[in-house]
């Protein structure tokens, strides 16, 4: 089993959490986690491509798509391989979650390690939105917290 992890910061909001990735094998990847200090509703959650978070969130490049698909939602075939859908959060501004998915593995050429985890400000409308924006990056807004994916002992 792979593990990793990645710590929220980066965030002018106070916004803050863990994000931990499991992997068995070539099997898919658990993502489960914590975010604290966002505003109620939803929230695009991806995998962007680069961990550079030299300029904040900003640095972390687009979504991770490493065979040129779209933008889509978790379930969906036809989606960049970050696109992680939306975080549900609550009226106290947290949220704790567990998603299964495929296409983030933590090793092997496409591995996620060393790249960069971030929150949205708006939800992610799944590349559905009718527009360019929607099935370039979801129309999920402003980048609210990151952090960069390493592996975890």
């Amino acid at each position: 089993m792979v593990k990793a992890v990645a710590v929220l910061g980066n965030s002018t909001e106070g916004v803050n959490g863990k994000i931990f990735f499991t992997q068995e094998g070539n099997g898919l990847t658990t993502v489960t986690g914590f975010v604290t200090g966002l505003s109620p509703g939803f929230h695009g959650f991806h995998i962007h491509a680069l961990g550079d978070t030299t300029n904040g969130c900003l640095s972390t490049g687009e979504h991770f798509d490493p065979i040129g698909k779209v933008h889509g939602g978790p379930t969906d075939v036809n989606r960049h391989a970050g696109d992680l859908g939306n975080l549900d959060v609550a009226g106290d501004g947290k949220v704790s979650f567990s998603i299964t998915v495929s296409q983030i593995p933590l090793t092997g050429p496409n591995s996620i390690i060393g790249r960069a985890v971030v929150v949205h400000a708006g939800p992610d409308d799944l590349g559905k939105g009718g527009n360019e924006e929607s099935k370039r990056s979801g129309n999920a807004g402003a980048r609210v917290a990151c952090g960069i994916i390493g592996l975890q002992g």
